[in-house]
Order: structure tokens, then C-alpha cells, then sequence
């Protein structure tokens, strides 16, 4: 009965929720560029559109890089840096190296903003808005994205290392690291969805099919036909950089798919089965958005407008950069 009735009360929290967050947070805007760079939106959405027709893994990886910047040093950009004579690159680090991507396509839009609005949108604003219609183009909900952050003039690859969640950790730790950055549990359950879209390497689940608890046997909770199919491509050894769709069913297409996935122990990783299997809490919220795709999409806004407001430098803090890849003073 208490499980019933503390399902119930997520569901009217969820239902009772704003869909967006239309007023100014923190010192962050969503009318930040109304007088600036008014067409700043059209643009980063015409260039990822024309992107996504060249690599459809585009979306899931511009969210990605968003999603790896806030979580090392705050939404500052710092990701995009390339190694110089005093920085060292978070592209290096652990959770980046061989698999972080679109860069490229970051560039090329700051590149035409800066032609429409010369040195007005910073490089972590990019990364927000580009976030958003890349989640946009995918299928997904849309959010007003708030304004006003600047760039770092660092990077740091140990936050990187250290900030942001393995496939492989633990549900306790992904936990500790979403609290560590202000997000709570409906926050980390909700932006997992992410994983509705993109790909994994085999490296990042072949534990899993061969060795989860260190006795040379596969995880219990991975449905036996589906590790089967994985291992056709994920060998002991070797295929490393296979790539494996997160959501086996519609990888191209931003929905509740995942949760559904989760449900029936067909989570790709062990990052993601844990929401299922190893807190009753979380269990309950999969089972909600597996069942209500409106409730899914109406909490992942609201979660990425909260992720992206993680230490934003504003103010005089910061600059913004002309290149995404160098500080300006380089």
C-alpha cells in the first residue's frame, strides 16, 4: 500500500509541474539575446539539421558534450578547449577520450555566430541551446533555455575524471555524483532518458555480458537473449569500438523507449539497468515514464533547465571566446 501511495504522490508532483521555467534563474535569462543576436537560435537549428543529414548520431552527441561540460567544472564551455602551453584538454579524460564528438559542428556554429553577432554568444550558451534542438530535432520536448553564461578560461581534467558518471559505476555513486551537482533522483531517473538516443562502444558494457561481479559471469540482471545478441559483437576481446544502439528498438528517436527497455532488463548499460534493479525509489520513476511518455518528456526539460544552470560563470567572470577551442588571450 505505501508503494502505491508514494507512486501516486510522484505522479501528481509530476503532473502538477510547470513546463518550463520562464523567469530568470540565477543570473541566467532566457531574453539574453532578444537585442543582441535575436536570430541566435535559427541559426545553431539550421546547421544541426544540416549536420544530422550528414551523421545521425549527431544529436546524441551534441547532448552529450553538454551534459560533460556541466558536469567538470559548471556549464562554462571548458570541454571545448583544445590543449595549449598552460591547458591540459578534458577531451583527454576518461569519460571523454575516443568518444566524445561534434566538435566540429560546435565550431561551425560559432563560426556563424560570430559572422550574424561578432563576440556576443558564448561557447557554453552554444552547448545549452545546441542541446535543446538537437533533443528538438530528435523528437523530443522542447524548453525555453536560459541565457547569460561565459566561458572559462580553463579546463580541468581531473573533474572531468572525477565528476561525471561511469557506465560502469555503481547506483549509489551515479547518485552521489548527480547530488553533488544539485540534482536529485527524479533529476538523474529523467536526464538518463538521454540514453533514448545514441550509441555505446562495446567497452562500455562488455563487463556485463562477461565478468560483472569479478567471478567471470555475466550480469543476472541483463536479459539472457539480449546479452547473447551483444556478444556477437562484443567478444572477450577485441571490438572494442563496435558501436551498439543505447535504445536497441529507436536509437534515432527521442522517447520513452529507454524506460520501457529497463523494464524488461534490456538496459544497454549497467548505468542504466541500476535505475531499475537497485533503489525502489528510482524503480518507481522508470516504471512512470515507461508508462506516460507526456510525464517523461514535461520532467526532462525541466532537468535540463536545471543541469544547465550548474556554476555558470556571468558577470565579469569569464569571457566569450571568438574560438570555442582557444581562450582569447591565446
Amino acid at each position: 500500500m505505501a508503494n502505491s501511495v508514494s507512486f501516486i504522490m510522484l505522479l501528481s508532483l509530476l503532473a502538477f509541474a510547470p513546463l518550463c521555467l520562464c523567469q530568470t534563474e540565477g543570473n541566467l535569462s532566457p531574453n539574453y539575446y532578444n537585442n543582441s543576436c535575436p536570430n541566435v537560435e535559427q541559426i545553431v537549428r539550421s546547421i544541426l539539421i544540416r549536420a544530422l543529414l550528414l551523421d545521425y548520431r549527431i544529436p546524441a552527441s551534441i547532448l552529450r558534450l553538454h551534459f560533460h561540460d556541466c558536469f567538470a567544472t559548471g556549464c562554462d564551455a571548458s570541454l571545448l578547449l583544445d590543449n595549449s602551453e598552460s591547458i591540459v584538454s578534458e577531451k583527454e579524460s576518461g569519460p571523454n577520450a575516443n568518444s566524445a564528438r561534434g566538435f566540429d559542428v560546435i565550431d561551425e556554429i560559432k563560426t556563424a555566430l560570430e559572422r550574424e553577432c561578432p563576440q556576443t554568444v558564448s561557447c557554453a550558451d552554444i552547448l545549452a541551446l545546441a542541446a535543446k534542438v538537437s533533443v528538438v530535432i530528435a523528437g523530443g520536448p522542447s524548453w525555453e533555455v536560459l541565457y547569460g553564461r561565459r566561458d572559462s578560461l580553463n579546463a580541468s581534467i581531473s573533474a572531468s575524471n572525477n565528476n561525471i558518471p561511469a557506465p560502469t559505476n555503481t547506483f549509489q555513486t551515479i547518485r552521489t555524483l548527480f547530488q553533488n551537482q544539485g540534482l536529485n533522483l527524479t533529476d538523474l531517473v529523467a536526464l538518463s532518458g538521454a540514453h533514448t538516443i545514441g550509441y555505446a562502444r562495446c567497452t562500455s558494457f562488455r563487463q556485463r555480458l562477461y565478468n560483472q561481479s569479478g567471478d567471470g559471469t555475466s550480469d543476472p540482471s541483463l536479459d539472457q537473449n539480449y546479452a547473447t545478441l551483444l556478444r556477437t559483437r562484443c567478444p572477450r576481446s577485441g571490438g572494442d569500438q563496435n558501436l551498439f544502439p543505447l535504445d536497441f528498438l529507436t536509437p534515432l528517436i527521442f522517447d520513452n523507449r529507454y524506460y520501457k527497455n529497463l523494464l524488461v532488463n534490456k538496459g544497454l548499460l549497467n548505468s542504466d539497468q541500476v535505475l531499475f534493479t537497485m533503489n525502489q525509489e528510482s524503480q518507481q520513476i522508470v516504471r512512470l515514464f515507461a508508462q506516460r511518455n507526456d510525464l517523461f518528456f514535461q520532467q526532462f526539460a525541466q532537468s535540463m533547465i536545471k543541469m544547465g544552470n550548474i556554476s555558470p560563470l556571468t558577470g565579469s567572470n569569464g569571457e566569450i571566446r571568438r574560438n570555442c577551442r582557444r581562450v582569447n588571450s591565446s
